[in-house]
């Protein structure tokens, strides 16, 4: 998403092949038979939650609002018509709008969830600037659709459905645009954030060629990320508000 995407880079495209030492993550196809239950424990979506971060950044005050929401966009994979869900995350800094984008995910019948792309609004004084980041499997083919939006041809791993310690992913993979690589650090972890305690979460890092910084994050079974943290910023969930 694009919070991490504008820090970390590029390396090269690999489709939707993991390289792990565990046979968890998968490494073919996907098959998606009720691909909009997504109920991966480490990135569950219920539609109509919405999660209030804070983001700690030296003196300037920011906000992170994720909300899931109840529409549907279908994706062609390879002639598969595959529905997705949106998961809206709008980004403030001291009270000002900076970003909005519009994520998409299915689940694979593993538990396995994929990550279709995002549509990104970049903010300045209250206009639309960019779409820096944009991308989606197919490219733009809705009218709302950024002109210059990246074209993937599949999909890509966002959360493995049994995650463990050792296994490497690629949630945004299309060169020269996005990338990012992430590998399970550490697991059966207790976290305390000001929007509650959590138990057995997973923490993985995040990281690329194109920065030498590197961000952690934090996910807790039933809510999905809670925590975040690269050099100089930290990210917390406060709130959780469910339907």
């Amino acid at each position: 998403m694009t919070r991490t995407k504008n820090i970390l880079g590029t390396i090269a495209a690999v489709g939707l092949v993991a390289v792990s030492i565990h046979a968890d993550v998968p490494v073919g196809p996907p098959t998606f038979t009720d691909p909009l239950t997504i109920d991966n424990p480490y990135h569950p979506f219920v539609v109509g939650r919405m999660k209030f971060f804070e983001i700690r950044q030296g003196h300037t005050d920011g906000e992170v609002v994720d909300t899931y929401l109840p529409e549907v966009r279908v994706f062609d994979v390879d002639g598969t018509m595959v529905s997705t869900r949106a998961l809206e995350e709008m980004e403030l800094e001291d009270g000002e709008l900076v970003e909005i984008s519009h994520n998409y995910f299915a689940q694979a019948d593993d538990g396995t969830v994929y990550y279709f792309g995002e549509v990104v609004d970049i903010y300045e004084d209250g206009m639309v600037v960019s779409h820096d980041g944009s991308w989606l499997v197919g490219g733009p083919t809705m009218p709302g659709d950024p002109a210059d939006t990246a074209d993937a041809e599949e999909p890509t791993i966002y959360m493995p459905g049994n995650p463990e310690v050792g296994d490497v992913f690629f949630p945004e993979d299309l060169l020269p645009y996005v990338y990012e690589s992430d590998e399970i650090v550490k697991v059966e972890k207790n976290v305390s954030v000001p929007g509650g305690h959590f138990e057995d979460c997973i923490v993985t890092e995040e990281s690329s060629v194109l920065s030498e910084d590197t961000e952690m994050k934090w996910y807790a079974p039933g809510m999905g990320v809670i925590k975040g943290k690269e050099s100089g910023e930290i990210l917390v969930l406060v709130d959780v508000v469910d339907p």
